[in-house]
């Protein structure tokens, strides 16, 4: 089994006809992802590799009732409309990969989000992939192996480093889930932890932290307090940051003596989390751990 996406995901672009939009297009349907439809305002009736185009989505589903899922390509001054919009047509999951969305705004629609029983990923983030069935994002595919593992990460970047070097040690991949690197994401690492715990295809949990607010050690006091019976292991990126500087994420900033890397990784270990030094030992961690 996966979470949040699998052979059964139905896409629909927001965005499509935009560079970025058009690019990962392409790179999502050559992975094998069945993207349905695209949306961009005025350019209904084009395609885009095939793909046809709709004014709304809306409109879209109406053409396509299968479509269960959007990725948003949109620019940040629009991006929140097209969340809404997404939310409003009914849609399971949105993955928002759009970066400088305005924090309230994002408050906003991951509160509408929630209240109607719709999952977003991001903002600010590569997406989701479930090896072998479903690339939602712009992940390099040919990174990531289909195994029993599931990954949640703040950063994109160390995903595919990470991934990449399970992969080569042959340790396989449930489903990665970027939730991005914004203060206030859609989706939590209590989120993703949650889902992985119900998931039978997933024998084990990497955590791939930040510098930045406190989600890490609100993960690890949800692993002690739930019992968390799958093994996790983690990285903190940021050990050099200096205070009250930004580094990367709009939410990597250490603030008032919250959110270094230190106090995330003593509170992960004090849970029992097992943490790694570089990136390259989470695959030796997790040899560790699975054969406890």
């Amino acid at each position: 089994m996966t979470v949040l996406v699998n052979s059964e995901t139905r896409v629909v672009v927001q965005g499509i006809t935009g560079r970025e939009g058009s690019f990962h297009t392409r790179a999502m349907l050559s992975y094998g992802t069945k993207i349905l439809a695209g949306v961009t305002p005025g350019k209904g009736g084009a395609t885009v590799e095939g793909v046809p185009v709709y004014d709304n989505v809306m409109e879209a589903v109406r053409k396509h009732p299968e479509l269960n899922t959007s990725i948003i390509f949109v620019p940040s001054r629009f991006a929140s409309d097209a969340v809404y919009e997404a939310i409003d047509a009914g849609l399971d999951l949105i993955v928002v990969i759009t970066e400088g969305i305005p924090v309230h705004e994002t408050m906003k629609f991951v509160r509408y989000a929630k209240i109607n029983g719709v999952t977003i990923i991001g903002p600010n983030c590569p997406g989701v992939i479930s090896p072998g069935e479903s690339k939602v994002g712009i992940m390099p595919g040919h990174v990531f192996s289909k195994g029993r593992v599931g990954i949640v990460s703040r950063s994109g970047t160390l995903t595919y480093e990470i991934a990449y070097a399970m992969t080569k040690a042959g340790i396989g991949q449930s489903t990665c889930i970027g939730i991005g690197g914004d203060p206030v994401p859609g989706t939590s690492f209590i989120d993703a932890l949650e889902m992985f715990r119900e998931d039978d295809g997933t024998d084990a949990v990497v955590l791939i932290g930040e510098i930045g607010g406190d989600m890490e050690e609100r993960a690890a006091r949800y692993i002690v307090e739930q019992g968390y019976e799958k093994p996790v292991v983690a990285y903190v990126a940021g050990r050099t940051a200096p205070p009250g500087k930004r580094m990367g994420h709009a939410g990597a900033i250490i603030s008032m003596g919250v959110g270094d890397a230190a106090s995330k990784i003593k509170v992960l270990r004090e849970v029992g989390v097992e943490v790694a030094e570089l990136p390259s030992q989470i695959p030796s961690l997790l040899m560790k751990v699975l054969k406890k």
